[in-house]
């Protein structure tokens, strides 16, 4: 979930220092203003491709009106690009990543106000694509369905932050266990306290600490706390949750390294903790952040990749159902003004897959879920994801929706 112009959610971050990335122009035949469909939606279509003349990201259209805008990124053949963003004044304002070849087309909607724009897909050649915003969007509208979509903002907001201070609390008891090296305490802990980041990673993966560029790791808070050994950037090493469930899990031991790596994670959550007071959301933050939290799920969660010492991906799965959960139902009142259909076969498919999660509750296991081996993986995989793009596929369609209903 990022910021619209109406609420610039990372106005914190100004003090950072310009976009170093120079905008390289937009692709070969993409000079054209993108046409708001029936609705008042400009869509913008992103496209990867790779081969023997290298990686490229293309847009069909490096220009739209102001307001409700869905990018949608295809990628076709790029091995080499996992990743696109949307970037303004070095701030991120919306991202997809995961992007896999052969993958279904993923997309997110934002509200965007005149300006200049770029489209960064790190490993392309270029990287950064210009994109402009033209006039000005149109002012929230007030009273009925725009009324009941920001009071469901506001409530999301006091969600966010009880998370956060909960999940304080939580990296606390972890790192005081840690430091006083009982190692089957700490173990509990840390299966405690993962739930909450998954709940609202969806939130802040796009923060940048003061003093660090948007696309530098060594600043970025989704990083320092949340990063897999699958991913690490050797430039910034390994830091937060899962260097410490390596310890606890693989090594089997706590040390020194362990300790500091604890203190870290306690002072980037406080970060977080501070950060997040601040934010205000829009209707589409919300439906955006609701699909990301699903395809985390299909990414990392299905396919054991995220707890890979620990094994507790099923308490991250149902962490990153429950944080998508609370999104839709804060946006439920106005939705079911919206499309009252579409609000009741969400609703069925969370009841779904929240029935199919019952089923692997094991209150002996660390976080109360079945651990997730390698033969829980074989034989249940497949019906997880089935279940899981069962809700996809009608949650994606709310970001539109409520972006337009939001406007007068």
């Amino acid at each position: 979930m990022h910021p619209s112009d109406a609420s610039p959610r990372h106005l914190l971050l100004s003090s950072l220092t310009a976009l170093a990335l120079a905008s390289a122009g937009a692709a070969a035949g993409a000079a054209t203003l993108a046409t708001p469909a029936p609705g008042g939606v400009s869509h913008i279509a992103i496209t990867l491709t790779g081969g023997n003349q290298g990686q490229t990201c293309a847009l069909d259209h490096d220009s739209a009106p102001a307001g409700p805008i869905t990018f949608t990124v295809t990628n076709k053949t790029a091995t080499g690009i996992t990743e696109v963003e949307l970037l303004s004044e070095n701030r991120i304002l919306g991202e997809k990543e995961n992007l896999a070849p052969g993958l279904p087309p993923a997309s997110f909607t934002l509200t965007l106000g005149g300006g200049a724009y770029q489209i960064y897909c790190p490993g392309a050649q270029p990287e950064t694509l210009a994109f402009t915003v033209t006039g000005k969007a149109a002012a929230q509208a007030s009273g009925g369905t725009a009324a009941l979509l920001a009071e469901g903002t506001r409530g999301y907001a006091h969600y966010v932050d009880g998370v956060v201070d909960a999940m304080t609390a939580a990296v606390g008891r972890l790192k005081a266990n840690i430091d006083a090296g009982k190692l089957t305490q700490a173990r509990a802990d840390y299966a405690l306290a993962r739930p909450f980041y998954e709940r609202i990673e969806s939130d802040v993966d796009g923060f940048v600490l003061p003093g660090f560029k948007a696309t530098d790791n060594a600043g970025n808070l989704d990083y320092l706390i949340d990063m897999r050994a699958l991913n690490l950037d050797p430039k910034v090493g390994w830091h937060g949750f899962h260097a410490i469930e390596r310890d606890l899990f693989q090594r089997g031991k706590i040390t020194a390294e362990t300790q500091q790596l604890a203190a870290e994670l306690q002072t980037n959550v406080g970060r977080l903790d501070a950060l997040v007071k601040t934010l205000d959301y829009q209707p589409e933050d919300l439906a955006n952040g609701a699909a990301d939290l699903l395809e985390e799920v299909q990414t990392t969660k299905i396919t054991g990749e995220e707890e890979a010492y620990s094994h507790i991906d099923l308490v991250d799965f149902a962490g990153n159902v429950e944080g998508a959960q609370q999104a839709f139902a804060f946006l439920e009142p106005g939705l079911k003004q919206i499309d009252p259909a579409l609000t009741q076969r969400v609703n069925d498919q969370f009841t779904q897959v929240n029935a199919l999660l019952d089923g692997y509750r094991d209150p002996h296991e660390a976080g109360g879920f079945r651990r997730y081996t390698a033969e829980v993986k074989a034989a249940d995989a497949a019906k997880l994801s089935r279940a899981i793009q069962a809700l996809q596929e009608p949650l994606s369609k709310i970001a539109e929706k409520v972006a337009t209903a939001g406007r007068s």
